[in-house]
């Protein structure tokens, strides 16, 4: 078959050779062949003709008028549902291997009598004019920290222009994780875009007691910084769409960086942060150019940060307890009828009064939890037992596993209330001493298979013995070679 490069040839050569036989061998071709073309002076795509007619009967014909019925009806119907229905009511009129073909037919249709497609317009992006946000969930990558799973989100913030991009870890989308994320990228970036864009940000206002006092604080945020904040109409996640798409390529390449790792388990959360700062850091590697565009253009931050909490106040409860956005937490008893001031931040509860902290609490995740602190209380529940047993929090008031094994020792030998009385007191000394002291303690009576008494954990305590270090325990290298000896006697006996 003769191509449009060799009649260029052709056409070339004629003009050189001295004969056009000559000049037909050399572009590879037959003279009859080069005499057409040269007398056309058209090439072999100019001289094809389209292909308007049916080689092939069309197997549908008769059933077609059905099927574009159920499809202006139902557009989304697949073709290999139409196939199948068409195969119950017409009995081995129709093989399988006819599926393609209407695939086909249907594609066609489409492409002529079907809805119209939503169009996506790409849009231009000026040096530090915008960024954009939204909050991704990170649970799919399986991370665990020291071994337990770590259920976590991340407020991802990108330049659309450069691609540069930065983020926090979070647990919900709420007004705290947007605002200490926000501020982490822009004082990590050195500068301020003039826009700010976000989805509809429905979910963190509906969280909210009080949707206006969510807004009110975003533009406060918005105002401290210089930026205009834009969002996105609700149902329309394409319109932010430069984060969306990156949403998706970084989870990727963080799913690849934890396979090269080898390992998807970090012993602390700080480790982990340290993991995705770098990985951060090597993704914008590549985009220091545009990135330097960026620069340029950004306007300069303020002289400070603005607290990314949430302010509350709270009277503390005669349980010694506090109630913040659903959930319990305990504080010292003597501020038992007080107003505190509370503020909560994305990882922590700061409890304040009369212009001092006192409490610095893990916030809890979710709602209807809770968060005790035996110290809290101790002094008051040692006077009074009996309110142990059935105490709502109880659960809280086993600091560690010794502990509880403690408690089951003393109620395998005492009853319930002489229990509860000496456990409290072994409580009461962990508040008083030093937590890890007592635990060693118990730790050591039950080594030596002692009785677990408040008497004898206060005289280990007490003496300040020190607990014996664990015995370095080394394992040799594996010898592999026992291995291939292993091997070639198998080879041989077969």
């Amino acid at each position: 078959m003769v191509t449009d490069k060799q009649v260029r040839y052709l056409m070339k050569l004629i003009q050189s050779e001295a004969t056009l036989s000559l000049a037909a061998r050399k572009s590879g071709m037959d003279e009859k062949t080069a005499r057409k073309y040269r007398r056309m002076g058209k090439l072999p795509s100019e001289l094809k003709q389209d292909h308007t007619w049916r080689t092939r009967e069309d197997p549908f014909q008769d059933v077609w008028d059905d099927i574009e019925s159920k499809l202006s009806l139902n557009p989304g119907l697949e073709a290999k549902t139409l196939f199948e229905d068409i195969q119950r009511r017409y009995p081995g009129r129709f093989s399988d291997g006819q599926l393609r073909t209407l695939q086909r037919r249907l594609k066609v249709w489409r492409a002529f009598e079907g809805h119209h497609k939503e169009v996506f317009f790409s849009q231009t992006y000026r040096p530090g004019e915008r960024c954009q946000s939204d909050f991704t969930h990170l649970n799919s990558l399986d991370v665990t920290i020291a071994g337990k799973p770590f259920n976590h989100m991340l407020y991802h913030f990108v330049l659309p222009y450069s691609n540069w991009e930065a983020g926090t870890i979070c647990y919900s989308e709420s007004f705290e994780s947007l605002s200490e994320g926000l501020q982490n990228a822009l004082w990590e970036l050195g500068g301020v875009p003039r826009y700010h864009q976000t989805d509809s940000l429905s979910t963190a206002v509906h969280k909210a007691d009080h949707p206006e006092t969510f807004t009110h604080r975003y533009r406060s945020l918005l105002s401290h910084y210089g930026v205009e904040g834009r969002k996105t109409q609700a149902g329309h996640p394409h319109e932010n769409g430069d984060i969306e798409q990156r949403h998706y390529r970084f989870k990727r390449s963080l799913d690849q960086s934890l396979m090269l790792r080898n390992n998807r388990d970090f012993e602390t959360l700080e480790e982990y942060q340290t993991f995705l700062k770098s990985h951060f850091k090597q993704l914008n590697s590549g985009r220091q150019q545009r990135f330097n565009e960026e620069l340029k253009s950004l306007r300069r931050l303020p002289s400070v940060r603005q607290d990314a909490c949430k302010r509350l106040k709270v009277k503390v409860g005669r349980g010694s307890t506090i109630r913040v956005n659903h959930n319990v937490y305990s504080v010292d008893s003597r501020l038992i009828g007080e107003v505190v001031d509370v503020r909560l931040y994305v990882g922590t509860v700061e409890v304040w009064y009369a212009q001092r902290q006192v409490e610095t609490l893990p916030r809890l995740r979710g709602e209807s939890r809770h968060h005790i602190e035996y110290r809290h209380i101790i002094d008051w529940l040692v006077r009074k037992p009996g309110a142990f047993a059935n105490y709502r929090y109880r659960g809280d008031l086993f600091p560690g596993s010794r502990f509880r094994i403690a408690y089951d020792a003393l109620h395998g030998r005492h009853t319930s209330r002489s229990a509860d009385k000496e456990y409290l007191k072994i409580l009461h000394l962990a508040a008083r001493e030093n937590e890890s002291a007592v635990d060693d303690a118990i730790r050591q009576l039950i080594d030596h298979d002692k009785m677990i008494t408040f008497d004898a954990i206060s005289e280990i305590v007490a003496t300040g013995v020190s607990v014996n270090v664990p015995a370095e325990v080394t394992i040799p290298d594996v010898d592999i070679s026992v291995y291939d000896r292993l091997l070639s006697v198998l080879g041989v006996a077969s």
